[in-house]
C-alpha cells in the first residue's frame, strides 16, 4: 500500500512524500488520530539545533507523542478499530540491566527516523498499547510525555531514603506540571512544593502543597528530593537553587533538556553527599504504568485536561504548520493535532 508522509525538510518547511508500505505478518498498521507537539519537535521545526544535526536528521516526519486506530493486524493482538497509544522508542535488543530507552542501539521516532506525521504507521505489536475506550483521546495524545515524567519518578524509588518527606519541583511548564501532579498522586503523604517563575502559570498548580517564585524562596527552606524540569540555559540557576536547598544525602532528578553545557557546583554536591541522576525518554513499562495510574486515580485526568489549550484539525499540509506556529506561542499547555479522516 502507499503511505503519505509529511516530512520537515528545512526549518518551517514541510513536504509531502509517498512511500510503499509492505504489509507483512509481523507488523500492525495504525492510523494516527490525535498527535501532540513536543519541545523537541519544535527545536527541529524552528531550526534550534546544530546545523550539522539538522543536515543529518532532515528530511524527517516529526512528532513522537500520539495515539491512533488499528486498521490492520495480522498478528492477532488487536482488533480493527482499537484505539492505541504509540510507543516511539524502538529497541533493537534486550538487556537485563539497562532500560530500553538507554540502550545505544535503540531508535526513536522523530529523532533519527520518521515520527507520526504520516497517514499510517507500521509498527510491531509491542510498540503499541491498547487504550480504554473511556479515556479522553486529547489527553491520551501526550501519554508519552507523561510516561517520561513517570519514568523519572520510578527511578527515584531506587535511590531515595525512607525519611524523605518534602519534594521540590523546579519548573512551571508542562514537564513541571505533570511531574508534580504525578508526585502528589503517587505519594499523597509527601509535601510537594513547586518552584517557578511565572505566577500566572503557577496558578494552575492547585494540587501542589505550596508554590514559590524562584526569587522568593523562604530562607532556611529544605527539601529531601528535587526534580529539575526547567531545561535550557536556565537549568543552571535551577540546579544551583536545588543544591542549595537540598538536605544532606538528598536526591536530584534532572529532566530538563539543554543544548548548552551547564556548570554544576560539584563541591557542594560532595559536601552534602547528594545523589544526582538524569532521565530521558521512556519504555513500554512506563506507558503501562501511566494507564494503570489513570485507572486507579481518575481525578488526575481532570488536571491533565487543563493542559489541552489548542486543538487543530489537520486536513492539509498548511494545517500542520499552523499547529506548530500556535504551539510556539503557547505559554503553558499542549497543542493537539486531530488527524481528519
Amino acid at each position: 500500500m502507499i503511505n503519505t508522509i509529511y516530512r520537515l525538510v528545512s526549518p518551517k518547511q514541510f513536504e509531502v512524500t509517498y512511500q510503499e508500505v509492505d504489509l507483512n505478518e509481523r507488523q500492525v498498521m495504525v492510523r494516527p488520530t490525535h498527535l501532540s507537539i513536543c519541545k523537541a519537535d519544535q527545536r527541529y521545526y524552528l531550526g534550534d539545533r546544530d546545523p550539522e544535526i539538522l543536515n543529518e536528521k532532515l528530511p524527517m516526519a516529526l512528532i513522537h507523542e500520539g495515539i491512533g486506530e488499528v486498521v490492520y493486524d495480522p498478528t492477532g493482538n488487536f482488533q480493527v478499530g482499537d484505539l492505541v497509544v504509540l510507543i516511539p522508542n524502538i529497541p533493537q535488543e534486550e538487556d537485563d540491566f539497562i532500560s530500553e530507552n538507554y540502550l545505544d542501539s535503540s531508535q526513536f521516532r522523530s529523532s533519527g527516523f520518521d515520527g507520526y506525521l504520516q497517514e499510517y504507521v507500521a509498527t510491531s505489536p509491542d510498540r503499541i498499547v491498547k487504550l480504554p475506550s473511556s479515556l479522553n483521546p486529547e489527553v491520551a495524545a501526550f501519554t508519552e510525555l507523561i510516561s517520561v515524567c513517570l519514568h523519572s519518578i520510578c527511578r527515584l524509588e531506587k535511590v531515595s531514603h525512607p525519611h524523605g518527606k518534602v519534594v521540590g519541583v523546579w519548573g512551571d511548564g508542562n514537564v513541571g506540571f505533570i511531574t508534580s501532579l504525578l508526585l502528589k498522586t503517587i505519594y499523597p503523604h509527601k509535601k510537594v512544593i513547586v518552584f517557578g517563575k511565572n505566577l500566572e502559570r503557577m496558578s494552575y498548580f492547585t494540587f501542589a502543597d505550596q508554590v514559590y517564585t524562584i526569587n522568593q524562596i523562604p530562607p532556611g527552606l529544605t527539601i529531601d528530593e528535587a526534580f529539575e524540569c526547567v531545561g535550557g540555559i536556565k537549568s543552571q540557576s535551577a540546579i544551583e537553587q536545588i543544591i542549595e536547598h537540598l538536605s544532606p544525602e538528598g536526591v536530584i532528578s534532572l529532566l530538563g533538556v539543554s543544548e548548552y553545557h551547564i556548570p554544576i557546583n560539584t563541591r557542594l554536591i560532595l559536601e552534602k553527599g547528594l545523589f544526582l541522576y538524569g532521565s530521558s525518554r521512556s519504555g513500554r513499562v512506563d506507558f503501562e504504568r501511566v494507564l494503570d495510574i489513570f485507572q486507579k486515580h481518575p481525578l488526575i485526568l481532570s488536571y491533565l485536561e487543563e493542559l489541552v489549550i489548542e486543538k487543530v484539525r489537520i486536513r492539509k499540509i498548511e494545517d500542520i504548520k499552523e499547529a506548530f506556529e500556535r504551539d510556539v506561542s503557547a505559554d503553558l499547555g499542549k497543542v493537539i493535532l486531530i488527524w481528519d479522516k
